[in-house]
């Protein structure tokens, strides 16, 4: 085999659609564009979402939700997560080596789900009303 003899496989490439060649090539006269009209044209073309001076369908739908820019670096933590946890003080960087939170979360707040039986002295983390008197009815302490 020589370089000369490579060819590529089958059906990998095919010839660019020439358009505008005359009639026997089938895009002859108008070239695949139909009649006049804005689209027929050179240079002749609009924005995305234009839809011919109609309302555009982005602006007919309602506006709906909010998606805030700080709540990617809060994170919540049940009680049954410290639970599992078995540590005697918890703070961030506690949460984030057991992969309770994400690396980037910078405010991390204990909720009230499930339930704590072991003493747990927080660091550093905030806690709910209702759980922040579960963690001290278990002999804990919020910082």
């Amino acid at each position: 085999m020589e370089l000369n003899d490579i060819k590529h496989a089958a059906g990998a490439k095919h010839a660019k659609r020439r358009v505008g060649r005359g009639i026997g090539s089938g895009l002859g006269k108008t070239a695949g564009r139909g009649h006049k009209g804005q689209k027929s044209r050179a240079g002749g073309y609009h924005k995305v979402g234009f839809e011919g001076g109609q309302m555009p369908l982005q602006r007919r739908l309602p506006k709906r939700g909010f998606k805030s820019r700080t709540s990617q670096y809060n994170a919540e933590v049940s009680l049954a997560a410290l639970e599992r946890l078995g540590a005697a003080e918890v703070d961030l960087l506690a949460l984030k080596q057991a992969r309770l939170v994400g690396e980037m979360i910078k405010v991390v707040k204990v909720i009230k789900s499930g339930e704590i039986k072991t003493a747990v002295k927080l660091t550093g983390i905030g806690a709910t009303a209702g759980a922040k008197a579960a963690i001290e009815a278990a002999g804990g302490s919020v910082a």
